[in-house]
């Protein structure tokens, strides 16, 4: 067969379309709009780590407000302008002289914590630095992760009154990571409603205490694409949605043709008596993330579809070494074996947009197969 190759660039490469890139980001905009909430978007950039793409997104989302889980990007984004942030993760007592820092060059840096002790320690570094840094709570509204759950009155103000004697009490904030075991357009519903109702309900413990809690702070993308009521809400930090990935497929969130990110990849070689396709992408380009093992489609390591995108039925990575791919046919299909010449290019869908593109040190963003291609820089670490 002749080989199919119209990307010019070496393989493995991390691609984005822009068309699916901006229709995605376009639903969410319009589905949020539609809600009688005016909410802000706050959208988690951990995903992308680019200027170039953050600023397509937040220009789609009408926002200057970012939400951030690495103070590396913080740093990244600050640079580039973004005065508006906030650090979704944990505070520990050794970051904060970055927090301060970031504030000190007119970054509105804001910081979580759930826990006394930093919560102590945050406002005892305000106290010595005559400093007021910013601290939403962490709400626990689905046992998934951290956070204090919202019924628990004595937990919240505890941390509420540590907070005050120093530093400055926000709000509240939470993430429905548990909607991502959600399979049916209700359970996503209630998952979303359970996000509002729970950080909603800690802001007003707070409130009622004498304590300012103007921020209410939720967000994933499955529960703010679900979600039909934003009443009390102030802000909205989906993060995935541009992109889109295999685990939002099995969620129902989406659909393998809306996904934006995958792996541009080419065939090296094949056992035929095995049924095995070798690509030179293992898992050092699509990680080893196994997120769809426990949804009703096990997607392997990613789905395949030919380089202009369409998909291949059931062929997927069934295996991964560190720059060898092994595709197959999904167990119990019927489809065949596609016949696929060395050197041959294929895209594979991954499981998760954020591992896979933490393994790629740049995009590479096209409106069409064979047309020009835009490289965009990402950055890591913490």
């Amino acid at each position: 067969m002749p080989i199919d190759a119209p990307f010019d660039l070496p393989t493995p490469a991390l691609l984005v379309e822009r068309p699916k890139f901006a229709a995605n980001l376009a639903r969410m905009r319009d589905h949020v709009a539609a809600l009688p909430s005016g909410v802000k978007h706050r959208p988690h950039l951990k995903t992308v780590k680019s200027v170039e793409l953050a600023r397509m997104i937040t220009d789609a989302l009408g926002t200057d407000a970012i939400t951030v889980s690495t103070l590396a990007e913080a740093e990244h984004f600050a640079a580039a302008g973004y005065r508006d942030i906030l650090y979704a993760v944990g505070m520990v007592p050794a970051k904060l002289d970055r927090v301060a820092a970031l504030r000190s060059q007119g970054v509105d840096l804001t910081v979580i914590t759930d826990n006394i002790a930093a919560a102590r320690e945050t406002a005892a570094f305000c106290r010595r630095h005559d400093i007021s840094i910013p601290v939403l709570i962490e709400v626990d509204c689905d046992g998934h992760r951290s956070g204090i759950p919202p019924e628990d009155s004595i937990g919240l103000l505890a941390v509420a009154n540590a907070i005050g004697n120093g530093a400055r009490l926000r709000g509240a904030m939470t993430h429905a990571g548990g909607s991502y075991g959600a399979r049916t357009p209700e359970e996503l519903r209630s998952h979303a409603e359970r996000e509002r109702t729970g950080t909603l309900l800690a802001a007003q413990t707070l409130r009622a205490a004498g304590h300012e809690a103007p921020v209410v702070s939720i967000g994933s993308t499955p529960t703010a694409l679900s979600t039909a009521d934003l009443s009390g809400v102030t802000e909205l930090r989906a993060g995935v949605f541009p992109f889109m990935d295999l685990v939002m497929c099995g969620i129902g969130v989406c659909k393998p043709q809306d996904i934006a990110l995958s792996v541009l990849t080419s065939v090296i070689g094949h056992q035929q008596d095995k049924g095995w396709i070798i690509v030179d992408a293992g898992w050092m380009a699509m990680s080893r993330d196994r997120g769809t093992a426990d949804q009703p489609v096990d997607q392997g390591y990613g789905l395949a579809c030919d380089a202009h995108g369409t998909i291949i039925d059931d062929l997927i990575m069934i295996s991964a070494n560190q720059e060898h791919g092994i595709l197959a046919m999904r167990e119990g299909s019927r489809a065949s074996l596609p016949e696929l010449s060395v050197g041959t290019q294929l895209r594979l869908l991954p499981n998760h947009a954020c591992a896979t593109a933490a393994q790629h040190q740049s995009y590479a963003l096209f409106d069409a197969p064979g047309g020009a291609v835009e490289q965009i820089e990402r950055f890591s670490g913490w």
